[in-house]
């Protein structure tokens, strides 16, 4: 195994120095035998880990693999990602995850671990093999029916209660569907004026209060996917102070899109849950920075050209994100490394138990990191991206910061903005 020498790096913000990374681990000192990174201007984080990733292997290739899609979370800064249920076939059996485990491990960009299925085939009818997965090779311990809620309360308090004996996490898809049948956009002023059927913030925010109430009632583990309302917020808050076992995550577009972007009828906007307002967006910002929202996750959500380039109304929903989320963190946050690394590595890596992820590069600890040049500026362009689809809302977009390189275990996954393999 190679050891490097990143010369005159700032950790985490810090005053530059000598960062040594030998055997898969940071080091006190070099011994002479490293390869020589030049980290002058450059930060180093703990390496990015995201807790929502759509990779859509096994079933839609087309759109996103494995390793396409880790390649993406590599050149974004990520060291491992969290793989959602909704394949073809739905990763709701051992023999599921453990395909997408192998595929990471095989890929070797990053650390692929999948979550399983809260319910067969994501029915929202019958509890999936939620034991069998978590004691298979993979290890699963957050479940989701991400695409789709839970609507049940007897089964979302059946499967709450379930994974409290391992101390899993069932990771909820907040939509209330009888409130979003039709719906094509956030229900407001805007929607309104477009003649789309609008998805109430009501939607969301019914769902989070129903599964806090139960979290707490059954003392288990709930993390709220995607939230984009600035009433989710409150009841999250309120949760919290009571002591609530729940966590949440925040997309970096609703940290920075909101619904008026729908006018232009490009399906390029449309996401689940959708754009929302801008005084949405800035109470997004603000819970992220108090706590009350705990990560950001990206929700990359790659489709093929034809699920995109079409009608609003017939186009799928979702939006790339991991080659472009710590620019956007940037562009909110601005130089907040410390924030930044506990709210897209620390924390993340707490909420899954993932051993290895989210240090703060201190002498012993796993070389899990990526290298940032915060002064460096780029257009997005499509085409250049990783990800085997192109649907970014960001293209022609001017963007802070630059991954420079990502270490996982002290091997190189990328170097100097270019993927290693």
């Amino acid at each position: 195994m190679t050891g490097f020498l990143i010369q005159g790096v700032s950790v985490l913000g810090a005053s530059a120095s000598d960062l040594v990374i030998r055997d898969g681990f940071v080091v006190a000192a070099a011994d002479g035998t490293e390869d020589v990174v030049d980290g002058s201007g450059l930060v180093a984080l703990p390496g990015l880990v995201d807790l929502h990733t759509h990779l859509r292997e096994p079933g839609r290739e087309d759109a996103e693999t494995v390793e396409t899609g880790s390649r993406a979370a590599a050149l974004g800064g990520y060291t491992a990602v969290f793989a959602m249920a909704n394949t073809s076939p739905v990763a709701d059996t051992a023999g599921v995850v453990e395909q997408v485990w192998r595929l990471g491990r095989e890929a070797g960009l990053v650390d692929v671990q999948p979550i399983g299925a809260v319910t067969v085939g994501l029915a929202g009818k019958q509890l999936a093999e939620l034991g069998a997965m978590a004691t298979s090779a993979a290890g699963v311990r957050i479940f989701s029916d991400d695409g789709f809620c839970v609507a049940d309360p007897r089964l979302m308090r059946r499967a709450l209660e379930y994974v409290k004996a391992f101390d899993g996490i069932i990771a909820q898809h907040a939509e209330e569907p009888r409130l979003t049948e039709g719906a094509q956009m956030h229900e407001g002023e805007v929607s309104t004026r477009l003649g789309l059927t609008g998805w109430p913030a009501v939607a969301e925010e019914a769902i989070i209060a129903r599964d806090v109430l139960l979290a707490e009632h059954v003392g288990s583990r709930l993390h709220v996917c995607h939230v984009s309302t600035a009433g989710s917020v409150e009841v999250l808050r309120q949760a919290k102070a009571r002591g609530v076992r729940v966590t949440a995550e925040v997309t970096p577009h609703h940290l920075l899109l909101t619904d008026e972007l729908a006018a232009s009828y490009d399906p390029v906007y449309k996401v689940n849950p959708p754009l929302r307002t801008a005084s949405d967006v800035a109470a997004l910002r603000q819970a992220l920075v108090d706590g009350v929202i705990d990560v950001v996750a990206t929700d990359h959500a790659p489709h093929a050209v034809e699920d995109k380039e079409c009608e609003w109304a017939y186009a799928r929903p979702g939006m790339l994100g991991l080659e472009t989320a710590l620019s956007i963190v940037l562009s909110v946050l601005g130089e907040r490394w410390d924030l930044i690394a506990d709210r897209m590595s620390r924390t993340p890596a707490r909420i899954a138990g993932l051993d290895g992820h989210g240090t703060d590069l201190a002498v012993g600890s796993p070389a899990n990191l990526t290298l940032v040049d915060p002064s460096a500026r780029r257009v997005v362009d499509p085409a250049e991206l990783a990800s085997r689809s192109r649907n970014t809302p960001y293209s022609g977009t001017t963007l802070p910061g630059r991954i420079v390189a990502t270490f996982l275990r002290g091997e190189p996954t990328v170097l100097d903005g270019k993927a290693v393999k």
